[in-house]
């Protein structure tokens, strides 16, 4: 694998000045905003992020005030008592997207935020303290306990609320092959634990977070 003063040097090449590149590259939350942030509101972007899965983003966002609404403002103390019933009737209101199986999985994704809070006296304070270093250990976490969260959903909802993580896009892919990191998608969790290591070498290289390090390598994919 190429070291960090090679990927910033080919991105600084590519943008052309320092702060056009920096400008290209998100920010992290910090801990301490990761552990402020309301169960309530972790519980509204895993839901965003379940139903923009296989699906336009502007259409799903463009409904979510009405999703806001039929949800009780994503209160997992109010939305873990929606039973079957109540589901279906949200199957019958046009503004929502109706689609039962990611309707059902927001009650119990409601009870795994209940559940973790109880554990660690809130959702954020896991979420906040959990180490980017073992960052795919996270995404198994969320996966095993709640519904819907496998494959790309985990890393994205954790890039959607701010927590420090890189992403699978198919650049990200393409440059971890071209790198030779991985021979295609990583799955396997040999895969994921060598991708890890790779990140965590440029982490400790160049102090930057895992979301930068993932756009910057996104940019030396070959398009």
């Amino acid at each position: 694998m190429h070291d960090y003063r090679w990927l910033y040097e080919y991105c600084l090449n590519r943008f052309g000045s320092t702060a056009a590149l920096e400008a290209q590259l998100p920010m992290p939350k910090s801990a301490e905003e990761l552990r402020i942030l309301p169960d309530d509101r972790y519980l509204s972007q895993m839901a965003l992020r379940v139903f923009r899965a296989g699906l336009k983003h502007s259409l799903v966002d463009a409904k979510w005030p009405a999703f806001e609404e039929a949800f009780f403002g994503f209160v997992p103390e109010k939305v873990v008592l929606m039973g079957g019933e109540h589901l279906e009737r949200l199957m019958q209101n046009k503004q929502l997207i109706r689609h039962l199986g990611k309707l059902k999985s927001v009650p119990l994704n409601a009870q795994m935020l209940l559940d973790i809070a109880k554990e660690k006296g809130s959702f954020g304070a896991l979420i906040a303290d959990w180490p980017v270093t073992d960052i795919v250990g996270l995404w198994k976490y969320l996966a095993k306990r709640g519904s819907q969260l496998g494959g790309a959903s985990a890393p994205r909802f954790l890039r959607m609320v701010g927590k420090d993580t890189f992403v699978f896009t198919e650049d990200v892919i393409a440059a971890l092959k071209a790198q030779g990191i991985v021979d295609k998608a990583p799955t396997s969790q040999r895969d994921l634990a060598t991708v890890q290591d790779a990140f965590n070498a440029l982490h400790a290289e160049s102090g930057r977070p895992l979301c930068q390090l993932s756009v910057m390598l996104a940019h030396t994919a070959n398009h």
